[in-house]
């Protein structure tokens, strides 16, 4: 629907009259209180789409902007359900909007389109199921069943979107804010150790890899490089941690891709004190090093889904 038929037009379905300019909502030509902010905007994508299932996530990139940190989830619930409570609708037994488990919310009554107050210019009937009548078409338009904990679970993205080498917030469970916060810090100091430390004991770290790497001077170049970069980003990140940085989580994800071959090449820092520790431990405090990078998106992951997790409605 093109901008100028939106802002000049009115909603018409069932008893109700929406003018989409202002808000004003009617119901049987007797007003009643507006909609108005989020609940108009939501109201409006599903009038434009009666019949069609919009996503939760579609909803929620035309609400905010991609790097918005708020509960999307409360936000989009409180939304829809200010919009049930003007239209005197119910989310067990709908009449406008119905919920689509795990997926979002699909606009089921008829709608009119009125320029303008005058004649009609469209009217559009949700496309009726192309499943037989009968007992089998009641169990096809039946939604797939919900969890046991459906009443707090998070949806869960269709197939195709999921990520099966690494894990995603859905796979993961909630932690608590303070606890993802003081790990992901404790993380970002002791790479700062890691940095600091090789950087005070240059000399000897040159003499090292002088000894035991075939180029010592791209080794030592190496080092010296991402230990040099990487000062500045974890004194970024520990800082963005410990003060609550709003869309952090989204910004890490945006950074790992580059992170992640440092941390994995400074996953070998123990070897620069092999003689000290000896092989065998050098050997396993790599191995855990290795998993780190791993785990600090998973902090990331849970942190944001623990901020925007809520009830479903």
């Amino acid at each position: 629907m093109s901008e100028t038929l939106h802002s000049n037009s009115s909603y018409r379905f069932g008893l109700f009259e929406l003018d989409s300019a202002t808000g004003d909502l009617r119901k049987d030509g007797k007003q009643r209180p507006r909609v108005l902010g989020q609940p108009l905007e939501v109201l409006l994508h599903l009038l434009s789409r009666p019949g069609d299932v919009v996503t939760r996530e579609e909803l929620r990139l035309m609400l905010w902007p991609v790097d918005t940190f708020v509960d999307y989830d409360h936000s989009l619930n409180t939304a829809v359900n200010k919009l049930r409570d003007a239209l005197n609708d119910s989310a067990d037994n709908p009449r406008f909007i119905q919920t689509i488990p795990r997926r979002g919310y699909r606009f089921i009554a008829s709608v009119e389109i009125v320029a303008n107050g005058s004649a009609a210019l469209s009217s559009t009937e949700p496309q009726p199921s192309a499943t037989p009548p009968g007992p089998l078409a009641a169990k096809a338009k039946e939604p797939p069943p919900l969890p046991a904990d459906a009443a707090t679970v998070e949806e869960v993205p269709l197939a195709a979107e999921r990520s099966y080498i690494l894990s995603d917030a859905h796979d993961l469970p909630d932690a608590p804010r303070g606890v993802v916060q003081v790990l992901f810090s404790l993380i970002q100091v002791m790479y700062l150790a890691f940095y600091v430390i090789s950087l005070a004991r240059i000399q000897k770290v040159d003499l090292l890899l002088a000894e035991t790497v075939q180029h010592p001077k791209v080794a030592f170049a190496l080092l010296l490089g991402t230990a040099l970069a990487g000062i500045p980003v974890r004194l970024y990140l520990l800082s963005a941690s410990i003060f609550g940085y709003r869309g952090l989580s989204l910004k890490f994800l945006r950074l790992f891709p580059f992170l992640f071959p440092f941390d994995e090449l400074w996953a070998l820092c123990p070897f620069l004190v092999i003689d000290q520790i000896g092989t065998g431990l050098a050997l396993a405090i790599t191995a855990a090093l290795l998993y780190v990078p791993f785990s600090q998106r998973s902090l990331m992951l849970m942190g944001d889904r623990r901020a925007t997790r809520s009830g479903r409605h």
